[in-house]
């Protein structure tokens, strides 16, 4: 099986499961915002663009994103348990631009507000590989002797979900704010890989893999035309050895049978009856192993928008204290797959095929509510920062498909919020300011995010780990112009789960592991008029 689930969206920094919090160049260098008053208060606190000066304000600031992935598997038929992958998104662009006159403020933003990057698997991963290091063990007896194999596989997917915002800001007094606006979001992934030349050493060398199976098959056929003969004729009830002291078969065509049913699993005295439903089924099940292992190939799009309303309240209680609270409204979204090249992953019990992707298959890939506060206090030459997000993540429809087993017969079987996710996302964060003369300031912070999922969620292809995000950096003004310039490292919390996989009908219960890091530079140009 070249897939064990389906890759879904994540947020490629430190937010919730699928939404990134990381949109401005100040975040990255102070990535506590969400009392901001500046131009990223149009993503961050839609009402504090109030504080605002009268006139307009303008932010364009980009992030470039380099991240690296691990899994390791310790599943003892793998060649090689250690898999590595790498996020490149050098263009993570957050556009805003904001009017105020007075009490009112019009507000627009554009961001990536979930995903952003492609993941690339070089040598794939632990669940594309196991049913092929499988084989080895399966064609370990004689006549094949199988000592290793070999297979050539690639994957790479990519997610970006775009937003566009617009809103309206409205002061209500000096000490309260509020605004309200929606957001529109456009939802794209691909996924691009293949499986080819399956390969396994046997006693008489390098033989492909489906020529192995297709053989098995033809061996399997040849015999269940035996038995059927049999059965025809009358001698279904009786067992090979009976069929024999009656003359019915020869000593050479009972050996021959009996062996079959031996590499089959098979007692050798079951009715010839029971041998010929062995027969069928063995040429059945080899005829479609041989198709799993040909070479395949997947070329997918999946694309889907959605609308979330955002609601936003800023407080000033005293002079130098601004508190912020914003609520976003899920965003159901509907993705639909456009297929070109599908992978064959499976079979029905009845025999018809089960794919990957589905062409023209639609499904939920939703974005959760989320409620942040934020506080910003102000002491002469230093501002501090506090804040936290909480996602409503077990209430979202993310779609999700799991198969926790391998040789599963539903493989890409539908899996409900409530099994995989414990408690619902939620993140803190704090930073502090400090304002090295009227040109420069420099800034630091730190936030850590819990994802709240627990191991049924996690896989080699969607895992979501808890992080601890560190933010550094600074900024220069001149006039109405300032200059962002940040970086930022996010270390996860590694994670593992114990996988179920059935070697025949032995559950071999291999354990992975799961890690990652991230690296982000951001810089950014805000200016007024």
């Amino acid at each position: 099986m070249f897939f064990a689930g389906t890759l879904i969206t994540g947020s490629l920094l430190a937010g919730g499961l699928v939404t990134n919090t990381n949109q401005s160049a100040s975040w990255v260098r102070l990535p506590s915002r969400n009392a901001s008053t500046e131009i990223d208060a149009v993503y961050y606190n839609p009402a504090g663009l109030m504080k605002l000066e009268n006139g307009f304000h303008f932010s364009l600031s980009n992030q470039t994103i380099f991240q690296t992935r691990e899994i390791t598997s310790d599943y003892i038929y793998l060649n090689n348990g250690v898999y590595k992958g790498t996020v490149k998104a050098p263009l993570f662009p957050s556009v805003y631009a904001a009017y105020k006159l007075n009490k009112l403020a019009i507000s627009l933003g554009f961001n990536p507000i979930g995903g952003g990057g492609g993941a690339t698997y070089e040598d794939g991963l632990p669940s594309f590989e196991m049913s092929q290091a499988d084989l080895v063990p399966a064609l370990a007896a004689a006549p094949y002797s199988a000592t290793d194999y070999a297979l050539d596989v690639y994957f790479k997917g990519s997610s970006i979900f775009f937003g566009l915002q617009g809103g309206l800001s409205y002061k209500i007094n000096d000490m309260l704010s509020i605004a309200a606006g929606v957001r529109y979001v456009t939802a794209k992934n691909t996924y691009e890989g293949y499986l080819r030349d399956v390969q396994v050493k046997i006693a008489s060398g390098w033989t492909d893999a489906t020529t192995i199976m297709t053989g098995i098959a033809a061996g399997a056929t040849t015999a269940a035309t035996s038995t059927t003969a049999l059965v025809t004729g009358g001698a279904g009830s009786l067992t090979l050895a009976q069929a024999e002291g009656m003359g019915i078969i020869t000593a050479g065509q009972r050996a021959q049978l009996e062996a079959g049913l031996t590499s089959f699993g098979s007692p050798t005295t079951v009715t010839i009856a029971t041998a010929d439903a062995v027969f069928k089924g063995a040429a059945a099940k080899y005829t479609a192993t041989s198709t799993l292992l040909a070479d395949q190939e997947a070329d997918v799009t999946q694309t889907g928008s959605g609308i979330c309303p955002v609601f936003s309240v800023n407080l000033s209680p005293i002079e130098n204290l601004n508190i912020a609270i914003k609520y976003e409204m899920a965003t159901k979204l509907e993705l639909t797959n456009e297929t070109k090249k599908d992978l064959l992953i499976g079979y029905t019990a009845t025999g018809t095929p089960i794919t990957q992707f589905p062409n023209g298959e639609v499904f939920r890939n939703d974005m959760p509510a989320m409620l942040s506060v934020g506080a910003e206090f102000n002491l002469s030459k230093i501002k501090l920062a506090a804040g936290g997000n909480y996602y409503f993540d077990k209430s979202a429809d993310y779609g999700h498909k799991i198969d926790d087993d391998l040789n599963s017969s539903t493989p890409t079987a539908h899996i409900d919020n409530s099994e995989i996710i414990d408690n619902n996302g939620m993140s803190l964060h704090g930073g502090i300011e400090y304002k090295v003369s009227d040109n420069w300031l420099v800034s630091a912070g730190y936030a850590f995010a819990n994802k709240g999922v627990n191991s049924l969620y996690q896989s080699d292809l969607t895992f979501a780990n808890g992080t601890h995000t560190f933010g550094f950096g600074g900024a220069f003004t001149l006039n109405t112009l300032r200059i962002n310039l940040g970086g930022s490292y996010t270390m996860y919390l590694e994670d593992e789960k114990t996988v179920n996989h059935f070697l025949g009908t032995v559950n071999m219960l291999p354990k992975e592991s799961y890690s990652k890091s991230t690296f982000v530079m951001g810089v950014g140009v805000e200016f007024s008029f």
